[in-house]
Formats: C-alpha cells, sequence, structure tokens
C-alpha cells in the first residue's frame, strides 16, 4: 500500500510538473492532484477536460481542471462540455469541428450559393460572455454605485444578468422621469407624494393653513350662494303651501 502511495506520488509530480505544480493543485481541486486520464481538450477559458473510463466509475471518469484555479466557478463551463460531463454524449465539442467537416461531404449541393456557409448548421454567432461565465446571475452590482469586486464589475457597470420583460430592472420597462413640480432649492418632484417628504415643517404648516384657509372660504362662499338661493325662491313664493 505503502509502495503505491509513492508511486502515486511520483506519477503525480511528473505529471503535474515537481512539487510546486502538485501543491498548487491539491490545494485548490482537493484529489484532482492524483487523477490521471486522456486529455480531452479544452475551453475559451482555459478549462481543461479529462477521461479516465478504466480506473474511475461511471459518474467519476470525466473531470474538469479549471483554467483559473482561483476563482473558478461552474458557470464557466460551457453548455456543450457541460452536456460531455454530465454523459448526456460521449463526443468531446473538440471534435465537432472534424465530425462537420467529415460529413460536409455528403451533402449534395442543390443549386448554387454565393453564401460563405458550406455546413447545415448555418451562421453562427461568436459568443462573448464576462469572465468566460455562461450564467450572468452572479455579475450584478453588491450596490449602487460599487461593483462588485468579487467577479470584476467596476463601479457604474451595468449588471449583467438576464431581466424578464416587465421587471423593473428591464430597460424597456424604465420609463423616464417626469418632474411635476420645483419646490426650489433643487428639490423637484414627480408626485405630490414625493413634494411632501420634501417639504421643510415650516412649509408643511404654511401648506396646512392655507387648505384651512380656503376651506373656510369655500364654505363662506356656499352660506352665502345658499343665502341668495333663499332670498330667489321667497320672492317668487316659493315655500308657501296651499292648505299649510
Amino acid at each position: 500500500m505503502v509502495y503505491g502511495v509513492i508511486r502515486n506520488v511520483q506519477a503525480a509530480l511528473k505529471y503535474r510538473g515537481g512539487w510546486k505544480g502538485l501543491l498548487e493543485h491539491m490545494y485548490t481541486n482537493g484529489d484532482y492532484p492524483f487523477k490521471f486520464g486522456t486529455y480531452m481538450g479544452c475551453d475559451g477559458a482555459g478549462n481543461r477536460y479529462y477521461e479516465n473510463r478504466v480506473d474511475y466509475p461511471f459518474g467519476q471518469h470525466r473531470w474538469v481542471e479549471p483554467g483559473d484555479i482561483h476563482n473558478f466557478d461552474s458557470a464557466s463551463i460551457p453548455p456543450e462540455w457541460h452536456g460531455w460531463m454530465t454523459s448526456m454524449n460521449d463526443a468531446p465539442p473538440s471534435g465537432e469541428d472534424a465530425y462537420i467537416a467529415d460529413r460536409k461531404k455528403n451533402i449534395i449541393p442543390l443549386c448554387k450559393s454565393d453564401a460563405n456557409i458550406d455546413h447545415n448548421i448555418g451562421h453562427q454567432e461568436k459568443i462573448y460572455n464576462f469572465h468566460h461565465l455562461h450564467n450572468l446571475s452572479t455579475v450584478r452590482s453588491r450596490g449602487w454605485n460599487i461593483g462588485n469586486p468579487i467577479v470584476g464589475l467596476p463601479p457604474g457597470a451595468k449588471d449583467s444578468y438576464y431581466t424578464q420583460p416587465g421587471s423593473p430592472y428591464n430597460d424597456a420597462s424604465i420609463r423616464p422621469r417626469v418632474n411635476i413640480g420645483d419646490l426650489g432649492g433643487g428639490r423637484v418632484y414627480k408626485s405630490e407624494k414625493w413634494a411632501d417628504r420634501l417639504r421643510t415643517p415650516e412649509e408643511k404648516a404654511a401648506l396646512e393653513k392655507e387648505k384651512v384657509a380656503t376651506a373656510q372660504r369655500a364654505i363662506a362662499d356656499e352660506e352665502a350662494a345658499a343665502a341668495r338661493r333663499k332670498i330667489a325662491l321667497a320672492s317668487r313664493g316659493a315655500g308657501t303651501v296651499a292648505g299649510a
């Protein structure tokens, strides 16, 4: 048993390029330094994918060694490699180009075309992901004008995660602010409720006094109008009931 451990460490030292590489991978990747397999390919983030169907059981026979060992996120694994990692397919994505090139020999052109595409997959846009994260739900600011130093989002930058239509965080759903008044001193407001929050106690007292005075004037005007109507009705004999 001791001999097997020693041989395993020797193989790991050779595989990792010395003690520095071995200790670094032991610290960051757990048991990966002592796992050996066939290199299957890598992605744009520098993640390296390995497979060993002989020495490890199903479910542990495929693994990834992160390109950025200090800030690895599972969302940095592309969907095509994720399908291979979870055994949804056995062909690694690194072999897709060769597969397409091989299958193009069986495509019979039906008509002449000037398009620069010679396969049936069609045009494919290049995908650019922030820090190689395919799930951008973590790329958001930690507060107003703070940013997120964890994922390298600078202050003031727009959050990158998806928002549904109708969400108040969706740009298409944000209505432009329309102010309806100005209290002076830069205290603009878009609603009366907002204006009430911006007023000083003295302004609120003066406004309340003005409301009371307005209500009293309205009552006085109504009483005067009622008196005039009563006089007009009396002049026409209103209020006289026969037999009373």
